[in-house]
């Protein structure tokens, strides 16, 4: 099991900062390596939302994963698995207000990503890559941040 956190301070208020990172129709608009979105369920996004998503590797290559919404506890937090390729992990993100000097009324949004490889494959692909792919996964979701960051 691996763990990844990546914090940022976004200059908008909570309210502002959950409807952009809990938007699934323009996710795909907001997120620069995202190719597709597939929404799976129906309804106000909360525990239960599913949906599929296309990301644009660095290779040039696609990945398309599955989400489901764990927990979600608006506006402060919510909790996504996904079942990867040799892989299952799960990303919280937490919203929390800054109520003090000088970046008051913006938001801190730590997305924390949790990941342990499944079966014999994602086991030898961990050992030989563990590293590599921490990083990866790293910018992956500094990357994301700074995107809905951009789009809030």
């Amino acid at each position: 099991m691996s763990t990844i956190a990546v914090t940022r301070l976004i200059e908008a208020p909570v309210a502002a900062v959950w409807q952009v990172f809990t938007d699934l129709a323009r996710r795909r608009d907001r997120l620069s390596t995202v190719t597709r979105v597939e929404v799976l369920s129906t309804g106000p996004f909360g525990a239960g939302t599913a949906w599929r998503e296309t990301r644009r590797m660095a290779d040039g290559g696609e990945i398309t994963e599955d989400f489901l919404v764990e927990l979600c506890e608006m506006p402060d937090r919510f909790v996504v698995r996904s079942p990867g390729i040799g892989a299952d992990y799960k990303m919280t993100y937490s919203f929390v207000p800054v109520v003090a000097g000088r970046h008051r009324g913006g938001t801190m949004v730590t997305a924390v990503q949790d990941g342990g490889a499944t079966g014999p494959i994602g086991r030898f692909l961990a050992l030989i890559f563990g590293g590599l792919a921490a990083e990866t996964a790293e910018g992956a979701l500094r990357r994301d941040l700074d995107d809905l960051a951009a789009a809030a």
